[in-house]
């Protein structure tokens, strides 16, 4: 399959592994990072990054091309990018949710889905950086497995986990890259951002606690296409392993793939786990709550569905305080007015 919608355990089996103002520096910057991982200066630009891979440069890269997430991330720190990869705009031209902040009209898009990149107009953006995730390290999300070897010899790349790994590291590792590029962390919005991301972690902390007080409420997460139901596996994805830190009760699926992330069930089986509150997987492609009660009799069945206690799952949000500071304001709200079924 190679559709970028389905659930990444497919997409990892068929890849081989699973604003504006002075904040934003134009396509990256000058700035100097004092940290191990980086450096900027007359030796010019380092950056270790989650493969162990210290990327060098004679200067700090500023024509970077990223993952769309990736470029989202690096926004919300204040670093543009020159060209991005991945699901970026709709049919209809508007921005794909995994856009973020990312004007999509100021960025050249070399591949708007799963297994597209153009490599020569890749190679005309003179890149300096790619920058993307890594599900599994070594492998570059959303780099072809069939064109890499001509990708990557155009530009040094950098790759960051985001799966099987807390979301605040991965947060963490971006802005630590943001800095080494030229962003400026204390810059008001960037503060700003995470002073928030902080009061909703220890609002959804709160939140959890309460819940297991009164009996606890169990979260399921899924995501929906038409012939199968996936369960995710908390462990694996970058924020329900956090949001599992902070005290939320997910269901663990009995029998999630090898590589992990999502049991399938066949939509007659998708009332195997019991749950209190359904988060279901927004990216475009898959089915929404209100698609699936049209189309899914049994899904209109479920307790939490018939409850009304069903709320959206960003599955690839981007890392950064300003991208998820939100997302765990709604998950919060959404366990302090859950009802545990009896």
């Amino acid at each position: 399959m190679n559709s970028p919608h389905v659930p990444r355990r497919r997409l990892l089996a068929t890849a081989g592994a699973l604003a504006t103002g002075p904040l934003l520096a134009a396509c990256g910057g000058s700035g100097s990072d004092n940290s191990a991982d980086s450096g900027t200066g007359k030796g010019g630009w380092s950056f270790k990054d989650d493969r162990g891979k210290t990327v060098t440069a004679d200067r700090t890269p500023r024509r970077i091309v990223a993952y769309i997430g990736s470029a989202a991330a690096l926004h919300d720190f204040g670093i543009e990018c020159t060209g991005v990869f991945g699901p970026t705009t709709l049919k209809n031209g508007k921005p794909d949710v995994q856009a973020g902040g990312v004007d999509v009209d100021k960025v050249t898009i070399v591949g708007n889905a799963w297994g597209e990149f153009n490599v020569e107009q890749y190679a005309a953006l003179k890149p300096e950086l790619l920058v993307t995730n890594m599900n599994q390290a070594p492998t570059l999300w959303y780099v072809p497995e069939e064109s890499k070897n001509k990708i990557e010899p155009l530009a040094p790349s950098v790759g960051i986990l985001s799966a099987k790994t807390s979301l605040l590291t991965t947060v963490q590792r971006y802005a630590k890259l943001a800095e080494s590029l030229g962003a400026d962390l204390t810059a008001p919005k960037v503060a700003s951002a995470k002073t928030r991301f902080e009061a909703a972690s220890e609002e959804l902390r709160q939140a959890a606690k309460a819940a297991k007080a009164k009996g606890g409420i169990k979260v399921l997460a899924v995501a929906a296409q038409a012939q199968l139901c996936y369960v995710g596996a908390a462990d694996d994805f970058a924020d329900l392993r956090y949001y599992k830190e902070l005290g939320v009760e997910f269901v663990q699926p009995a029998k999630p793939a090898a590589e992990g992330f999502y049991e399938e069930l066949s939509w007659e089986n998708v009332d195997r786990y019991a749950a209190d509150l359904i988060i279901v997987d927004k990216r475009t492609g898959n089915l929404q709550p209100a698609d699936l009660s049209k189309t899914k009799p049994t899904w209109r069945d479920l307790p939490a569905v018939k409850a009304g206690q069903v709320t959206s799952w960003f599955n690839e949000a981007h890392f950064s305080y300003a991208g998820f500071a939100p997302l765990i304001e709604e998950l919060a709200r959404s366990i302090q007015n859950a009802k545990k079924d009896s």
